[in-house]
């Protein structure tokens, strides 16, 4: 969510975190008490996220967490992707931007590569201290 929004804003749109649709994929009441009560009521939820995994593996599709900006509002949740399609071989800390414009409709722009880990992290953390040591 803080990619798009930063994403968004660098694209000149005026967006809040909290105006981002955020499609959660554990249920509400886990986010409500202590972090414990969180990790002790997890294992509920495997019964569910296994039988959605077989279910995927069997039609060839993967889940991945996907951010969207489309017509001035942005959202974030699972979704699901099939072979073919440039997010299903996504793995690791690598990010994928597809741009669909005018010009890339049918076929949109990607780029992609490395969207956080420890090292590309912490280069661009001492890139902008650099910078700010030097203005």
């Amino acid at each position: 969510m803080r990619k798009l929004v930063i994403l968004a804003r660098e694209s000149g749109y005026r967006v809040e975190a909290g105006e981002v649709a955020q499609e959660l994929f554990l249920p509400k009441d886990f986010f409500e008490g202590s972090l414990e009560d969180f990790w002790q009521r997890l294992p509920q939820l495997d019964a569910r996220f296994e039988a959605e995994r077989q279910r995927l593996a069997a039609e060839k599709k993967r889940w991945r967490f996907v951010a969207e900006w489309a017509e001035g509002k942005g959202s974030v949740g699972l979704r699901e992707y099939g072979q073919g399609h440039p997010f299903y071989d996504l793995e690791g800390s690598n990010n994928i931007l597809l741009l669909t414009t005018e010009r890339y409709h049918e076929y949109p722009l990607l780029i992609q590569g490395y969207g956080a880990g420890a090292a590309v992290t912490a280069a661009g953390v001492f890139a902008d201290i650099m910078r700010v040591a030097n203005l």
